[in-house]
């Protein structure tokens, strides 16, 4: 991603476009947490599986948005400044929204998630802008390989989250049963239905509400993705080490896998429809 953006346009999209920015947030992080307490009570999960479909719902956006907007061809730049924004914002909004819809507190480590933050998404970003402006013959040559790349890449990650926290819930989904309050074996299609249900409505609201807003199609593109793409490796992470039943984390580890699935498929129907004209549909 960093290859093909210029710093020039984050600086134009911070003094001249805060109000899209601002949007996309809030549209982060009202609409999954809601739809995560309504799909949970919808389809009647347990209260553990309630818990981690709203965690689920509360976690920023994740970095696997930004390559989907780009394969979408919508608004890059503003996809990655919402991932960056809600990330830091997930700080205070994790908690507290989890709190609110769930009953339960979630600590999140500050220091960490900003770190992490830096890391991921904003590092390799300025490195790859850097590398842009250096080496613009090279980047040329490079560039249509990217997002092929970048979807490899992120499916990989993708999978390796979900095998590694597979391994770690399976005994528990397989010994379980309603009768001690856990998941039936034969149940886990529920819950993939709710992962499913709770993406699907992030992509469809998001979308919806950013064409109420009167924002121009590669700006509803992107908004769309990032609502409807959250950091499901976080919200791993948080289940896992703040709540005693592995079940908690069952629908952010089948998000994973899902989550990008989903992206993955709605990006190449975007990149094969009629693209946004990018020099009228910037602002």
């Amino acid at each position: 991603m960093g290859l093909t953006l210029e710093l020039r346009e984050f600086l134009a999209l911070l003094r001249e476009r805060p109000l899209s920015i601002l949007f996309g947030c809030a549209a982060q992080f009202t609409i999954m947490p809601a739809f995560g307490a309504i799909v949970s009570r919808f389809l009647g999960l347990s209260p553990a599986l309630s818990v981690g479909l709203i965690l689920l719902g509360c976690c920023p956006g994740g970095t696997a948005s930004n390559v989907v907007t780009l394969v979408a061809k919508g608004d890059v730049p503003l996809s990655i400044v919402m991932t960056v924004c809600s990330t830091l914002g997930a700080v205070f909004l994790t908690p507290l929204l989890t709190k609110i819809l769930a009953g339960a507190y979630v600590p999140v480590d500050a220091v960490k998630l900003s770190l992490s933050t830096l890391q991921v998404v904003v590092a390799p970003i300025l490195l790859g802008s850097s590398i842009q402006s250096a080496f613009p013959s090279v980047v040329k040559f490079v560039t249509p390989f990217a997002p092929l790349l970048a979807v490899l890449t992120s499916s990989l990650l993708a999978c390796s989250v979900f095998s590694e926290n597979f391994v770690r819930l399976r005994s528990t989904i397989a010994d379980a049963s309603y009768g001690n309050g856990g998941l039936f074996s034969g149940d886990i299609g529920v819950v993939m239905l709710s992962v499913f249900l709770l993406h699907c409505a992030g992509f469809i609201v998001g979308y919806t509400t950013a064409a109420v807003g009167g924002f121009k199609e590669r700006q509803r593109r992107a908004i769309s993705i990032e609502v409807g793409m959250q950091n499901s490796s976080l919200g791993v992470v948080l289940a896992t080490a703040h709540f005693s039943s592995s079940l908690v984390a069952l629908p952010a580890a089948l998000s994973a896998v899902i989550m990008n699935i989903m992206g993955s498929t709605l990006g190449l129907v975007w990149k094969c429809m009629t693209p946004p004209d990018s020099k009228n549909e910037n602002r």
